[in-house]
């Protein structure tokens, strides 16, 4: 993972080897020799694909007129709009990384993607609402994709719930616990600490945040949304028409992966599409 862009670019050779320093492991030799259950523990899997994407923006001199993240993207998103140093999100993202694993080891939960049929957005969070136990809408891809994560046994009986109402599938994600729910709030106050000392700057573009949707340039507010991320819903579908509604025509995704291309596609089919991996 991200070796071909260590040799060819020096810009991402200068930040896999800061990783390593910044992090106290060998997360490069991981990401280009381990195995895949080496990469899937939390506390590589979001310093490895934060790098990634970073190490492919930042070599790639990307200068975008606004931006935002799909989750973990967004301390990505921040980095590459200048509102943080690299350096200063990778800590975060480490940091977050370890919260969330103690999370979902200390309260079980999980996730499933709704999709298809006669899945709306109304639907799933009717559905929810009035499901015994935690479950809630965690991510809007697009208009017939959203994810619900919750209490394993909660999640379990609204996606047979939604089946009966009509959407065609409704599929449990191998994810390590109930993320973007009310299941990660001690994850959350582990957080804010570290993201109250952090650095955080004026961008020099708007950032779409997921809480809301919203452009925001406001340190304060990009903070605070930043922390409000881990328990509230992504909202991407909505984030996608508000940067086409100011003025998006052309979205570039970086990082490992194109999934995002097609999420922006399915809720905006006449904007433009591309990667850096």
């Amino acid at each position: 993972m991200g070796q071909e862009l260590y040799v060819r670019e020096p810009v991402a050779r200068d930040l896999f080897d800061a990783a390593d320093s910044i992090l106290g492991f060998g997360l490069r030799e991981t990401m280009f020799t381990g195995d895949t259950e080496d990469l899937k523990a939390t506390k590589v899997t979001q310093p490895a694909v934060f790098l990634h994407s970073v190490a492919a923006a930042l070599s790639n001199r990307i200068e975008p007129d606004m931006v935002a993240g799909h989750s973990l993207g967004e301390f990505s998103a921040l980095v590459a709009a200048g509102a943080l140093s690299f350096e200063e999100g990778l800590r975060l993202v480490s940091i977050r990384a370890h919260a969330m694993q103690r999370c979902c080891e200390a309260v079980p939960g999980t996730m499933a993607a709704i999709v298809g049929g006669t899945t709306t957005a109304e639907l799933v969070e009717e559905v929810c609402s009035q499901t015994p136990g935690i479950v809630v809408a965690a991510n809007y891809n697009s208009e017939a994709q959203i994810v619900i994560s919750g209490e394993t046994e909660a999640v379990a009986a609204a996606c047979a719930t939604l089946k009966e109402r009509g959407v065609k599938r409704a599929l449990p994600l191998q994810v390590g616990g109930a993320f973007h729910s009310p299941l990660m709030e001690p994850a959350r106050q582990e957080l804010a600490e570290a993201i109250e000392k952090a650095d955080f700057h004026t961008p020099r573009c708007p950032i779409y945040q997921n809480v809301d949707a919203l452009p925001h340039t406001d340190p304060a507010e990009i903070r605070h949304n930043l922390l409000m991320q881990l328990t509230s819903p992504v909202r991407w579908t909505q984030t996608v028409r508000n940067m086409v509604a100011d003025g998006a025509a052309r979205f570039t995704e970086v990082g490992p992966g194109s999934v995002l291309q097609g999420l922006v596609g399915k809720t905006a089919p006449d904007v433009e599409t591309d990667s850096i991996a």
